[in-house]
């Protein structure tokens, strides 16, 4: 476990079977090529400043990470899980060009989303929550399509808040769980239409 502030490409590569903590901040390229580490990450527990409104965590999160798990309480920077491979991470909002040139994972976004979202993306699955109706215009349909959540979206969504308020206390999280049915209409999916036509 970690308390502070963490430097420039925190965990990267980190391996399977490694769990890394932060109480703090960390900066650009966390996570980088994430290898099957779990990390976790949230404020200070003294802090009074809301999490799901400050940025913990800088750009270029996840930069060609290949498997692995990601929990953070707070904002990210540009360009997260640019690259994104494998990983499976939930966030409480992103800069601009989310999601860019992902081909694989699963990316959860509990706020808002920066523009450009899935530019090249030609893999995974994200989930966007939209509770005002402005990310669909900042998502490049290039590639992607938004649906709808199935019933399979729905479990494993509900599986990923949780295990997101267990891990990091978000209280963001906490709040959607409690008005889960409700909030669940808001959650839209972004799937590359030529990855959704072979599974």
């Amino acid at each position: 476990d970690f308390k502070g502030s963490a430097g420039q490409s925190f965990a990267a590569f980190g391996a399977k079977g490694i769990s890394f903590q932060i109480e703090g901040e960390a900066n650009d390229y966390f996570g980088k090529g994430l290898s099957g580490a779990h990390l976790a990450i949230y404020p200070h527990k003294e802090s009074k400043l809301v999490a799901a409104d400050n940025q913990i965590i800088g750009n270029v999160a996840f930069y060609g990470a290949t498997s692995g798990k990601a929990f953070i309480n707070g904002l990210a920077g540009e360009r997260f899980a640019v690259r994104n491979s494998g990983v499976t991470t939930v966030v409480e909002g992103v800069g601009d060009h989310g999601c860019e040139y992902m081909t694989g994972g699963t990316v959860v976004v509990l706020g808002e989303t920066g523009r450009n979202f899935g530019a090249g993306m030609s893999g995974g699955t994200a989930y966007l929550y939209d509770a005002h109706g402005k990310t669909v215009p900042k998502i490049n349909i290039g590639m992607v399509d938004i649906d709808p959540l199935d019933e399979k979206d729905k479990q494993l969504l509900k599986k990923l808040v949780e295990k997101h308020v267990e891990t990091t206390g978000s209280a963001k999280g906490k709040e959607l769980l409690t008005n889960w049915d409700k909030e669940l209409k808001r959650f839209i999916k972004v799937m590359p239409r030529d990855y959704k036509a072979v599974l």
